[in-house]
C-alpha cells in the first residue's frame, strides 16, 4: 500500500484515485500520524501532498521528520516537496513571480520518475513559494521557465520531489510519472482488486460481528445497497436491514427495492411505511432547512423505534465512503467521527449505543459501483444516479403535498425514461425535475390554463464537488418537454437549468 500524508491539498483525493487506478491500495492520513502508526501500516511508499500553506507560516502543517529515515521511498508534491527541502537542509522562499496554471516542464534527468516521458512536456503549477537551494545530496531533474527546481531527487535515499502536480489531467504525462514511482521505485504489486476486497472485507466483517446482529438503514441508494449485499454475504441473517418508506421516493423505487432484496437476494429486510407521518409533519413547511431537519428527525424516530426491537444487535452498518472520511481529516488536526446527516441513518442514536461497521469507508464511488457489479447487484441499482436523503421534498420548492409529489414523480419518470432511451443515463451525474412554487399562463385546446412550471436539471460531474450543466441535444429536450406538458396534468411549462456548480449547487434546495 501507499501512504498519502495530506497537507491540505485540494487534490488529495485525486492523488489517491490515481494510485488506485493502478490497482495499488492507498490511504490518506493527516500529518499528525506517528512513525509507529506508519510502521504498522507498512507502506511501500509515502506521498506528501500539496497544500495551501507557506512552509514558513506559523501554523503550517508538518509531519514527523523521521519519515525520511525509514528507508521508505518518499515523493513530495508541491508543498510536500517544499517540506522535504526545508527539513533536509535546503531553502524555500517566497517566489518573486508566483506560478499558477500551465507551464512547460523541461526534463534534465530522463530516468527514474521521468522514464518514458518526453524531454519537454506540459505540467500544472500552483505555488507562491519556491525552492532556491536543494538539500545536500539532491540533484535537480527538471525545471520550467519560472521555476529552477521543478523536480528533484536523491536516488540513493529514494526521496523525490515535484513542484508541479502530476495527479491532475493538466499534467498529461503525470500518470506515467506516478506509475514509475509506484512500480519502479516502490516495487508495488497490482493486487488492489474488487475480488480481493470482497475476500478480505467479508472475513473482517465476520470477525467484527461475531454472533451479534447488525442493523443497517437501507435507503435504496448505491452505497447502502452495496454495503447490505456485502455484509449479508459475510454474516447472512445476522444482518437486519431496515427500510423506512418516507413517501418521498421516486416512482416505483420502494417496490423495486423489495423485489431485489427480499425476493431475489433473500435478505430479511424490514419494510416500514411511514408516508403519512412524514407528510403530516411537512405540511405547510416551505423553508428547505426546516424540511431537512423534520425529515431527519422523523426518520430517526421511526428507525430507532424499529431498531430497538431487534434483539442481540451490537452494530450499526453504514455506507460511508472514503471521500467522507478524507473530508473529515483536517491538515491541521486529525480524523473526526463525522457522519453526514444525509447518510443512511443520519447518525448514531444515543439510546442504541451501537458500534459502527463501515465496510465501504476506504472506497470511492466508482469503486463502490465496481463492487456492486462484482456482488451481482442489478445494473439499474449499481448505476443509480445520486438521490438526496430528503428525497423529492427538496425538489419541490415550497410546501410538500401528496398532489405535488404525484406531479413530480410523473415528470421524473418521463425524464428518466427518455434519458435512458437516449443512452445518456450513465454519462450524466444527475438528471431530475424541480417543481417550482410559481404558476404560468398557458393555452391547451383553445383554453387558458394557469398551471405549474417544472425545471429540468441535468449535470455532468466526477465527484459532485464541481459540476457543469449538461449540453443535452435539443431534440431530447423537445421530446421531454412535449411529453411532460401533454401527458402530465398540472404542468404547462418546462424550463432548463443552465447554471454550473459553483456558483450554483446541483440541487435547488
Amino acid at each position: 500500500m501507499i501512504l498519502i500524508i495530506d497537507f491540505g491539498s485540494q487534490y488529495n483525493q485525486l492523488i489517491a484515485r490515481r494510485v488506485r487506478e493502478n490497482k495499488v491500495f492507498c490511504q490518506v492520513e493527516p500529518p499528525g500520524i506517528s512513525l509507529e502508526q506508519i510502521t504498522a501500516l507498512a507502506p511501500k511508499g509515502i506521498i506528501l501532498s500539496g497544500g495551501p500553506a507557506s512552509i514558513y507560516a506559523k501554523n503550517s502543517p508538518k509531519c514527523d521528520e523521521g519519515i525520511f529515515g525509514l528507508g521508505i521511498p518518499v515523493l513530495g508534491i508541491c508543498y510536500g516537496m517544499q517540506y522535504a527541502v526545508h527539513v533536509l537542509g535546503g531553502k524555500v522562499e517566497g517566489a518573486k513571480k508566483r506560478e499558477y496554471g500551465p507551464a512547460e516542464l523541461e526534463i534534465i534527468e530522463q530516468g527514474g520518475l521521468f522514464k518514458g516521458v518526453e524531454q519537454k512536456t506540459p505540467c500544472w503549477m500552483s505555488h507562491g513559494d519556491t525552492t532556491v537551494s536543494l538539500p545536500p545530496g539532491f540533484s535537480v531533474t527538471a525545471h520550467t521557465a519560472n521555476t529552477a527546481f521543478a523536480a528533484m531527487e536523491n536516488r540513493q535515499r529514494r526521496i523525490f520531489g515535484f513542484q508541479f502536480h502530476p495527479e491532475v489531467t493538466h499534467t498529461p504525462r503525470g500518470a506515467v510519472m506516478l506509475k514509475n514511482f509506484l512500480f519502479d521505485i516502490c516495487a508495488c504489486e497490482k493486487n488492489w482488486t474488487m475480488q480481493n476486497f470482497v475476500k478480505q472485507e467479508t472475513a473482517k466483517i465476520r470477525e467484527q460481528a461475531g454472533n451479534s446482529n447488525v442493523i443497517l438503514g437501507l435507503s435504496g441508494g448505491v452505497d447502502s445497497s452495496v454495503a447490505a449485499v456485502l455484509i449479508h454475504r459475510a454474516i447472512g441473517s445476522q444482518l437486519k436491514p431496515i427500510f423506512v418508506d418516507n413517501g418521498l421516493l421516486r416512482e416505483g423505487e420502494a417496490k423495486r427495492l423489495k423485489e431485489v432484496f427480499k425476493e431475489h437476494l433473500g435478505m430479511p429486510v424490514l419494510f416500514v411505511s411511514a408516508k403519512r407521518r412524514f407528510l403530516s409533519e411537512l405540511a405547510g413547511v416551505e423553508d428547505p432547512e426546516k424540511k431537512r431537519k423534520i425529515i431527519g428527525r422523523v426518520f430517526m424516530e421511526v428507525f430507532e423505534a424499529q431498531a430497538l426491537k431487534i434483539k442481540g444487535a451490537k452494530f450499526l452498518a453504514q455506507g460511508t465512503l472514503y471521500p467522507d472520511i478524507i473530508e473529515s481529516v483536517s491538515a491541521f488536526g486529525g480524523p473526526s467521527a463525522v457522519i453526514k446527516s444525509h447518510h443512511n441513518v443520519g447518525g448514531l442514536p444515543k439510546k442504541m449505543r451501537l458500534k459502527l461497521i463501515e465496510p465501504l469507508k476506504y472506497l470511492f464511488k466508482d469503486e463502490v459501483r465496481k463492487l456492486g457489479e462484482q456482488l451481482g447487484l442489478p445494473q439499474d441499482m449499481v448505476w443509480r444516479q445520486p438521490f438526496p436523503g430528503p428525497g423529492l421534498a427538496i425538489r419541490i420548492l415550497g410546501p410538500v403535498s401528496e398532489k405535488r409529489l404525484k406531479i413530480l414523480r410523473q415528470v421524473d419518470a418521463v425524464i428518466q425514461e427518455e434519458i435512458r432511451k437516449a443512452g445518456l443515463y450513465k454519462k450524466l451525474w444527475q438528471a431530475f425535475p424541480v417543481l417550482l412554487p410559481i404558476k404560468s399562463v398557458g393555452i391547451m385546446g383553445d383554453e387558458r390554463t394557469y398551471e405549474n412550471i417544472v425545471a429540468l436539471r441535468a449535470v455532468t460531474s466526477t465527484d459532485a464537488m464541481t459540476a457543469d450543466w449538461a449540453r443535452l441535444p435539443h431534440e431530447l429536450l423537445a421530446t421531454i418537454s412535449n411529453r411532460v406538458i401533454n401527458e402530465i396534468r398540472g404542468v404547462n411549462r418546462m424550463v432548463y437549468d443552465i447554471s454550473s456548480k459553483p456558483p450554483s449547487t446541483i440541487e435547488w434546495e
